[in-house]
């Protein structure tokens, strides 16, 4: 009888696929799990964990993601300038209407494992405020 081999995917049978997300609407939360999974590869059967074999993922309307509740009032942003007295904040509602690419790459950057793959996956997220983007031609093979 033999041995079933388990399947290892290498770096040279990666083959990356484009997929759209359109998150108007949509619960911001729930949203970037689902997009963190296509990111990492999981969602393909040929998922192998020590090789990135994630897609590219174009997200529209980030302008009109969603919140639960009264996140939109609560929910604070924290960042550093790196100066003395330099800690920023922000509240959800404002941030979106500023930079709604931000707030939808560091939801997606929270969701992924913080691993040498995280930065050549985050390459591949590709976030617009409106529904025009240039990858039109990627999307329709």
């Amino acid at each position: 009888m033999q041995k079933k081999q388990t399947f290892m995917q290498r770096k040279e049978d990666i083959s990356r696929e484009w997929h759209l997300v359109d998150v108007e609407g949509k619960v911001l939360g729930r949203v970037t799990t689902e997009i963190a999974q296509l990111l990492i590869g999981k969602n393909k059967p040929t998922y192998t964990p020590h090789v990135d074999g994630g897609d590219y993922v174009v997200i529209v309307n980030a302008s009109k993601v969603a919140v639960t509740r009264d996140k939109a009032n609560k929910k604070t942003y924290y960042w550093h300038t790196g100066f003395p007295g330099g800690l920023k904040q922000m509240v959800f509602k404002d941030m979106v209407s500023q930079n709604p690419q931000r707030v939808m790459q560091r939801a997606v950057k929270n969701m992924l494992p913080k691993n040498k793959f995280r930065k050549s996956r985050l390459a591949r997220l590709k976030v617009y405020s409106g529904t025009n983007h240039p990858y039109q031609d990627k999307l329709e093979k």
